[in-house]
């Protein structure tokens, strides 16, 4: 069967994402499934909506992960309103797939709590939230509704995880998704398990789950079987429009679905790219992923250049930090190599204590200053990119990324090649020349395979792609 004939016409998805990389995820999913994805820096005007009239997902990246409840009451009404507009079946605020969030950062119980009313009041629209966190083929499982991460060559449960229960922001102390959620809502959060998903009772749990007034579902996924489950179970009770809540896990089921229904083809394009001489790329991480991808860039090619995020707690020494960075920058593509400005090199640099440090003895709000890194990084690869005409580059970091993107500009991003999983090569969108059709990749702290900025530079797409 073909995608027209059983998949609804136009529009399948909206989506909000609480960070860059996660919203780049969503692109990815969709795109590489065949279903043509844009992703915006800032909700869109009606005329930008136009020109993306043809594709099956539009969304919004932000950077709500990083900030407080108290800018997601000034910030989410009007996006959930302008995407609510949209009449996508599904719209999606997507999470990260480790769960980042808590009380005062990040919150996704606000987000929940401000989403559901607004797309609730849509006529037919579904009363029930999905929550699906989990996403086999980035190694992220859920079981009896606790989440699991793989790390290296393990997999770990969340709250033990060695990178997320030291993350600098929001590290991890409870792996149960119900319990990490209910501490940012009073709304109850209801679970499916893989066990009744397996042996037939899952579709009378969901309906115990409904009139008991779990309007929220936390969804375990475990393998192919259960992520074909969940997809069937959000697209069969979709109404006339469902909000939902998850990482790209959400996108993975669906497709597995419509996969499965010969709804949708059943095939990975191959992708071709590129290979480029020299990059720019910009890390505001601190994981040990990241820093082993550092480590083999500088031993491949790219030229470390240090920015010194200490400085970040002052505007003039800020400045002339920024300035240090590009000059570091040009010097290094003189070089011939490909320039790396990093601000941290894995979750044990001592930069990290310093800013932990001055963070407990300074006024300024910890998001103001993950604000003004990541700008600073964005406002880096701009220049040099415009200076040296470069065309690809690459930011390191979740959070990082939203703030550098608004400081690189451009208004939308699509997906045109996989490179790891989470991680796509994008093309910017906009309204400068020197900078439409600049080429990205946006990576997540945790995501990629040691060679990913080398990758990067030689436009080494995954050809098998894979959604389940």
């Amino acid at each position: 069967m073909s995608e027209a004939s059983e998949l609804p016409a136009g529009l399948l998805l909206a989506f909000y994402g609480d960070d860059f990389t996660g919203s780049s995820a969503v692109m990815e999913v969709m795109t590489f499934a065949g279903l043509p994805s844009v992703m915006f820096v800032k909700p869109p005007t009606a005329e930008q909506i136009e020109r993306f009239s043809g594709y099956r997902a539009i969304g919004v990246a932000s950077v709500a992960r990083a900030q407080p409840p108290s800018w997601m009451d000034a910030e989410l009404p009007k996006a959930f309103a302008a995407l609510a507009a949209l009449g996508a079946p599904v719209t999606h605020y997507k999470i990260c797939s480790t769960l980042d969030s808590s009380p005062t950062i990040g919150s996704i119980g606000r987000a929940i709590d401000i989403g559901a009313p607004i797309f609730g009041a849509r006529p037919g629209a579904a009363q029930w939230r999905p929550l699906v966190v989990a996403a086999p083929a980035i190694g992220r499982y859920q079981a009896f509704g606790n989440l699991f991460a793989a790390h290296a060559d393990a997999v770990y449960r969340l709250d033990r995880h060695p990178a997320m229960q030291r993350h600098p922001v929001t590290p991890m102390h409870e792996a149960d998704v119900r319990l990490h959620i209910a501490e940012q809502t009073t709304q109850p959060i209801g679970l499916i398990d893989f066990a009744a998903m397996k042996d037939g009772s899952g579709r009378r749990r969901f309906e115990e789950e409904c009139r008991a007034g779990r309007s929220t579902i936390s969804l375990d996924v475990v393998d192919d079987e259960t992520l074909r489950w969940v997809g069937a179970l959000i697209w069969e009770n979709r109404g006339a429009g469902l909000f939902a809540i998850g990482s790209q896990g959400l996108e993975y089921a669906l497709i597995a679905h419509w996969r499965a229904s010969d709804a949708l083809p059943a095939f990975a394009p191959r992708v071709q790219t590129r290979e480029i001489k020299q990059v720019v790329v910009a890390s505001g991480s601190t994981s040990a992923a990241t820093a082993a991808q550092i480590e083999w860039a500088e031993a491949n090619g790219f030229e470390v250049v240090a920015l010194d995020a200490v400085a970040a707690f002052d505007e003039r020494d800020w400045r002339a930090a920024v300035e240090a960075a590009v000059d570091g920058a040009r010097a290094a593509l003189s070089r011939g190599r490909s320039p790396l400005v990093a601000t941290a090199r894995g979750p044990h640099d001592p930069t990290i204590a310093s800013l932990r440090e001055k963070l407990s003895s300074a006024r300024l709000e910890p998001a103001a200053i993950s604000a003004r890194i990541g700008s600073g990084l964005g406002e880096i690869v701009g220049r040099v990119a415009r200076e040296a005409r470069l065309t690809r580059g690459a930011i390191s970091g979740g959070d990082t990324s939203g703030f550098a993107m608004g400081a690189l500009g451009g208004y939308a991003l699509e997906a045109i090649a996989p490179l790891a999983p989470g991680s796509p090569l994008c093309r910017v969108f906009s309204a400068e020349s020197g900078l439409d059709g600049f080429e990205i990749a946006l990576k997540g702290g945790q995501m990629g395979a040691p060679d990913f900025f080398g990758s990067v530079r030689a436009g080494r797409a995954i050809n098998e792609w894979r959604t389940t």
